[in-house]
C-alpha cells in the first residue's frame, strides 16, 4: 500500500515470484471512469474506490481460498479502505506501506512514462493517507530500499 509511485507494484511482482502466488495490480480494477477521472486529473473520491475496492478485494478473497495466498498492489490509503478490503476479501490480510519523502516518490512518477495518473495528483494522496494504526496488521517499510531488502522484510514479518 501507499501512494502512487512507492514501490507497491515492483515489490507484489517481486513477492509473487518468490512465492509462487496470485499477484494482483490494484490499477487493474478499476473501472473506466476511474482512469479517466485521474487521467484528467482529478482525485478519486470514496464513492470511486469503493466498487474498485469491491472487485480487488473479491479477487484477493478468491485467490487466497483456492490456492492459499495471494499479494496485491494497492493504494489502501485509508483505513476504511483496509478495512473494507479485508472484509470483501473474506480473509486477514497483511499490509506493508511503502513510505517515502514527497520529494522521492515526485521524483519516480516524473520518471515514469505511460501511466494514467499523474504527478499532479500525488499531493491529494498525501492528504488522504491516513498511516496504519497499531492496531492494524501492517509493516511500514522505506520505499528507498532495494526491493530484495523489502521483500526479504516482508517475509520475515510473515513468518514472525
Amino acid at each position: 500500500m501507499g501512494v502512487s509511485g512507492c514501490g507497491k507494484t515492483t515489490l507484489m511482482h517481486h513477492l509473487a515470484t518468490r512465492l509462487g502466488c496470485a499477484a494482483f495490480e490494484g490499477d487493474a480494477f478499476h473501472g473506466a471512469a476511474n482512469v479517466a477521472k485521474m487521467r484528467a486529473g482529478h482525485p478519486l473520491d470514496d464513492a470511486d474506490r469503493w466498487p474498485w475496492l469491491d472487485r480487488l478485494g473479491a479477487a484477493i478473497g478468491a485467490a487466497v481460498r483456492d490456492d492459499g495466498l495471494a499479494v496485491a498492489a494497492c493504494s489502501a490509503l485509508k483505513r476504511d479502505y483496509r478495512r473494507h478490503l479485508e472484509r470483501v476479501s473474506g480473509v486477514p490480510l497483511l499490509f506493508v506501506l511503502l513510505d517515502g519523502e514527497r520529494a522521492t516518490i515526485a521524483e519516480r512518477l516524473a520518471a515514469r512514462a505511460g501511466h494514467y495518473m499523474p504527478a499532479s495528483l500525488l499531493d491529494s494522496q498525501f492528504a488522504t493517507l491516513e498511516r496504519p494504526a497499531p492496531d492494524e496488521r501492517a509493516l511500514v517499510l522505506p520505499c528507498c530500499w532495494p526491493v530484495e531488502r523489502l521483500a526479504a522484510a516482508v517475509l520475515r514479518y510473515v513468518h514472525a
